[in-house]
């Protein structure tokens, strides 16, 4: 009997999802035996395009990305989308906030003698005026979210695949993981967290280090945006403090919800 065929798939990104998938193989080796993995340029050189499963790691910037995606989704039964920037366009949307020419003329300068005489190179005359997430591109099957993933996540999700079944990820505040740490809410500590409203799953780890939550694992599908208000009335904040925090991860979402 054949194995499921597994293929990976980086656009724009740092990659670290795939290095935490790497991680994950390591210490889960049962994985390597279920499954036959036929691209994979972080652990592998040899390129196959027959592929049943497709994970696909970071944002959509340009066109012939688009069409890149639109070619995977054809070959591929399944689409999972490999982590925040895949997901929800993350750190990658931030450039959304400001039109392309300001981007490059930033980055590259102006004119060609710029920037120590470097040019702008001619693949960037495709980019897209917005980061997108993949789902704004292909249709999408399941969400691996987070930056990075999370490993355990990344293998239940493998073995829910291999059993027929689409990976289900948590649908409830992260508030929820540090009530049951019993971690002291960050706003008693004078700082802010998108806690109320963000997706759990991480195991609340940001928190627990005192640190806020900044929402890489995006929105709950029905955040209570009422309470996020009074959480915040209560601690004498305002919206306005959450959105330095928010906009890291979230801005792509920020610029398209109604």
């Amino acid at each position: 009997m054949s194995k499921p065929k597994i293929a990976f798939f980086e656009f724009t990104s740092c990659e670290g999802c795939q290095l935490t998938v790497v991680d994950s193989l390591q210490t889960h080796p049962e994985l390597l035996e279920a499954v036959e993995i036929v691209q994979f340029r972080e652990a592998m050189t040899e390129r196959g395009d027959d592929y049943q499963i497709a994970f696909i790691e970071g944002s959509c910037t340009r066109q012939s990305d688009a069409d890149r995606l639109a070619g995977i989704r054809q070959q591929a039964q399944i689409v999972v989308a490999l982590g925040a920037c895949a997901h929800i366009a993350g750190v990658n949307a931030l450039r959304n906030r400001r039109e392309l020419k300001q981007n490059l003329a930033e980055v590259y300068g102006q004119g060609d003698g710029a920037a120590g005489g470097a040019r702008v190179r001619p693949d960037l005359l495709d980019v897209f005026p917005d980061a997108r997430p993949i789902s704004a591109i292909i249709p999408v099957d399941a969400v691996l979210p987070g930056c990075p993933i999370d490993r355990d996540e990344f293998v239940r999700a493998t073995g829910q695949l291999l059993q027929g079944r689409l990976p289900q990820i948590p649908d409830y505040p992260l508030c929820v993981e540090c009530k049951l740490k019993e971690n002291v809410c960050l706003y008693q500590r004078g700082k802010t967290c998108l806690g109320p409203v963000v997706r759990a799953g991480c195991g609340a780890i940001c928190p627990s280090y005192g640190d806020g939550c900044e929402g890489c694992r995006g929105l709950i599908s029905n955040p209570n945006t009422e309470s996020m208000r009074s959480v915040l009335a209560e601690a004498g904040r305002s919206v306005d403090d959450l959105l330095p925090g928010y906009t890291l991860f979230g801005t792509y979402d920020l610029m398209h919800r109604g």
